[in-house]
C-alpha cells in the first residue's frame, strides 16, 4: 500500500534524505518548508509526479491553517516533524531564545496539531508521528540553552502524545541524532570553532573524541531509521538514539 507522508524541513539535509527514501519505495511526499527554491530542488529529483510542496513557515499558525485547508480531504499516513533551527543564543537584546523555541518546539506542536485531522483520515490501521529531536536533548552544550531546551521539550511532547493518541493507533516516536553531515551541522562546527579560535577541522577532531565511532552520521542513515519506524506497529513513546554512540542509555 502506497502511503502519503508530510515532511517538514524537507528542503535539505535529513528531511531531503527522508523524502528521497520514501519516494524511492513508492510513497507520496508532501514537502513542507519555508524555502521554496530548496523544496523545488528536492521535488525535481523525486521519482513520479505524486509529490507536492507546501511553502510554509511552521512558526505561523495562519500559514499552517491555510496549507491544511488545501489538503483538508487528503489522507496522511505519517507526519514527520523534522523542521528546526540551531545555533547559539545569548541573553540580551539579540537573544535567539524565542526564535529557536518558536521554531523547534512550538512550531512542531502547531504543525502536528494542524494536520492531525489528515492523519485521522488515513485508512491504514496504524498511523505515525515522527519527531526529529537531538542528542542535545540529553546533553548540554554551553551557549546552546535554547536549542537544548527546545529539543528536550520535544521529547516531553512526544511522550505525552504517545499516550494521548494510542487509543487511535497513532504511534509517536522521536529520534535523537548527534552530528549529522548537513549544512546546519557544518555551520555549527564553524561557529563553535570560530568562538574557540581554531579551524573547523581542528574542532571537528576535538568533537569526535566524545563520539565512540569517531564520525558523523550521514543523512541517509537517519532516513533509513525513520522509514523503518513509520512502518512498524509496536514502538511508541520512544526516543531512539542514532548518534554514533554519543549517548548510551541502559
Amino acid at each position: 500500500m502506497n502511503k502519503t507522508y508530510l515532511i517538514s524541513g524537507a528542503g535539505s539535509g535529513i528531511g531531503m534524505a527522508m523524502a528521497k527514501k520514501l519516494a524511492a519505495q513508492g510513497d507520496s511526499c508532501i514537502l513542507l518548508g519555508r524555502n521554496l527554491e530548496k523544496l523545488q530542488q528536492v521535488l525535481a529529483v523525486l521519482p513520479t509526479n505524486r509529490h507536492q510542496i507546501l511553502d510554509v513557515d511552521i512558526r505561523s499558525i495562519e500559514k499552517l491553517q491555510e496549507a491544511a485547508e488545501l489538503l483538508k480531504k487528503e489522507e496522511i499516513h505519517g507526519i514527520i516533524a523534522n523542521a528546526g533551527v540551531g545555533g547559539e543564543n545569548y541573553w540580551g537584546e539579540s537573544d535567539r531564545w524565542e526564535e529557536i523555541l518558536s521554531t523547534n518546539l512550538t512550531g512542531t506542536y502547531n504543525l502536528i496539531n494542524t494536520f492531525l485531522p489528515n492523519l485521522r483520515l488515513a485508512k491504514s490501521e496504524y498511523k505515525h508521528i515522527m519527531i526529529t529531536s537531538s542528542v542535545l536533548a540529553r546533553l548540554g552544550v554551553a551557549n546552546y540553552s535554547a536549542y537544548c531546551a527546545s529539543k528536550a521539550g520535544l521529547l516531553g511532547l512526544m511522550r505525552s502524545w504517545a499516550v494521548q493518541f494510542a487509543p487511535e493507533n497513532i504511534l509517536v516516536n522521536a529520534i535523537c541524532p548527534g552530528w549529522v553531515n548537513t549544512s546546519m551541522a557544518q555551520e555549527g562546527l564553524q561557529g563553535i570553532a570560530d568562538g574557540l579560535g581554531m579551524s573547523k577541522s581542528q574542532f571537528y577532531d576535538i568533537a569526535m573524541q566524545s563520539v565512540p565511532l569517531r564520525k558523523m552520521s550521514e543523512p541517509e542513515e537517519i532516513a533509513n531509521l525513520v522509514v523503518y519506524l513509520v512502518e512498524q506497529e509496536s514502538i511508541t513513546g520512544q526516543a531512539i538514539d542514532i548518534n554514533c554512540g554519543s549517548v548510551m542509555n541502559s
